[in-house]
């Protein structure tokens, strides 16, 4: 299926591994030329240089609201108009006690799931309904709409932006602009990995725990979101669509 996004300009925040990386990966191999992120010029830029086709890798902190600017102001000059815009950073600590976060974690937390990325819009999103065409996807988790053990941060953050962009889903709907977000379950990466002892204890949990039977992997995470951020996907909007093997049990 060609997507339409030959040509196209996507910024991918947190693209410099996991389902980030594989998402800018999809969409090169459609075409796009991606502005990728990571926490440091040499990381983002390494895979930038691994992915090849165009990629370009750029320093970005979501923490760091300041930044914003700078990203988007940087991406726009070296490639062009932000056309996709795939929101993803990485999830706050584990804990199994729900209450053992501090402020400081909880206001972290908002500012790296709801604000980061709502500052960003706010700077790619008027360029989108000028021009008739934008794609803003969200990696969210399933834990925005089943809370999970020992993710407290994020069963309580999470919700927050999918709601943000359903709201905006039908504020720019008739400019050719959609939001929607993916939620993955239990993926293959490393901050999932870092949860278990082993990998066959990863996967003897997941032959358990999930209906599919294994852990799912980023490029399954990716093809959805592709075909979301594509030219096909323009009646699709407001959405939040999991993508973890069955093992939610909520609608």
């Amino acid at each position: 299926m060609d997507l339409g996004l030959d040509g196209r300009v996507a910024l991918v925040t947190g693209g410099s591994r996991g389902i980030g990386r594989a998402i800018a990966a999809a969409l090169i191999a459609e075409g796009t030329r991606v502005a990728l992120t990571g926490r440091d010029a040499a990381t983002a830029g390494a895979a930038a240089a691994d992915l090849g086709g165009g990629a370009r890798g750029y320093a970005f902190d979501s923490a760091d609201l300041g930044a914003v600017g700078g990203l988007v102001d940087a991406v726009e000059r070296d490639l062009g108009p932000v056309e996709v815009y795939v929101a993803n950073t990485g999830g706050p600590r584990r804990d199994p006690d729900p209450l053992a976060f501090t402020s400081e974690e909880w206001e972290a937390a908002h500012r790296t799931l709801v604000v980061s990325p709502m500052a960003l819009i706010g700077r790619v999103l008027p360029g989108m309904r000028e021009r008739g065409f934008g794609r803003v996807v969200a990696v969210s988790s399933s834990a925005a709409v089943e809370p999970l053990p020992g993710l407290q941060l994020s069963n309580a953050n999470r919700p927050g932006l999918l709601a943000a962009f359903k709201h905006l889903a039908r504020e720019v709907a008739a400019d050719g602009v959609t939001f929607n977000a993916i939620l993955p379950g239990r993926i293959g990466t490393d901050r999932l990995r870092s949860g278990y002892p082993s990998a066959e204890a990863l996967e003897e949990a997941a032959a358990r725990d999930v209906p599919a039977g294994r852990v799912g992997t980023p490029e399954e995470c990716a093809a959805l979101a592709a075909f979301l951020c594509g030219a096909s996907a323009s009646y699709v909007t407001g959405q939040s669509i999991l993508v973890d093997g069955g093992m939610t049990r909520s609608w």
